[in-house]
């Protein structure tokens, strides 16, 4: 499988998530630079965490009009697999890719930490290797994470099984002192309807290697392989 990482000025986190594909996983990983338009044949795209223009505006709201966007935008459209992880989560609902958008945190502070959080649907990609009622502990890195969407969006997605996860505490139990940014119903991750586009503010590459104490967002990867390679 063919891994596109795409790069902006101010990513910050494109390094680790090539680390955990290239050097763990085993994958085939290229970058893909923001002024790029050939997507180089990737199976997989991935919009990784930072400060893209350095949050300017909103964030992700000018990386969402990057060259690279519009191939980005087509290929999801076909059918194409795409992730983004925070920063990139927020491009992604700049781009209209998933529903919903992300505000500033409730705290108005910069949110660093592990937390965790609990797989809502175990049958999309991204979820269907998760240990079932199984927490997994991801750090977050965020000053504008706290989803939001609007009462007839949130009907839908629900219906539509597009929450991804929700913060939890480490048993699991959804509640308001687990949500570390005041995430609409906890909500930390959302796909879109055809189950092709994920999104999710943690960051499962820093929870990816055991020299780091923690590889339960290695789970998410091989999710992803799992099916792929079905």
């Amino acid at each position: 499988m063919k891994f596109g990482v795409v790069v902006f000025p101010g990513s910050n986190c494109d390094a680790d998530m090539i680390y955990v594909l290239e050097t763990i996983l085993k994958q085939k990983v290229v970058k893909l630079w923001h002024k790029d338009t050939d997507l180089q044949g990737c199976d997989f795209i991935i919009l990784p965490g930072g400060f893209s223009f350095g949050d300017y505006l909103r964030s992700g709201a000018i990386a969402r009009f990057s060259p690279i966007m519009e191939k980005v935008i087509e290929f999801a459209n076909k059918g194409g697999l795409l992730m983004g992880v925070c920063n990139g989560f927020q491009i992604l609902c700049e781009a209209g890719l998933v529903p919903g958008a992300l505000l500033h945190n409730d705290n108005q502070k910069f949110n660093c930490k592990n937390v965790f959080i609990a797989p809502e649907n175990y049958n999309t990609m991204v979820t269907q290797a998760c240990e079932v009622l199984q927490p997994l502990k991801i750090p977050i890195a965020h000053g504008e994470g706290r989803y939001y969407a609007d009462e007839n969006t949130l009907k839908e997605i629900k219906a539509n099984g597009q929450i991804l996860f929700r913060y939890c505490d480490a048993e699991g139990n959804i509640t308001p002192m687990a949500n570390p940014n005041g995430s609409l119903e906890n909500i930390a991750g959302v796909c879109n309807a055809q189950k092709n586009v994920f999104g999710m503010m943690p960051h499962p590459e820093r929870a990816a290697d055991l020299n780091l104490g923690n590889k339960d967002g290695l789970f998410i990867f091989q999710s992803i392989l799992k099916m792929v390679t079905a």
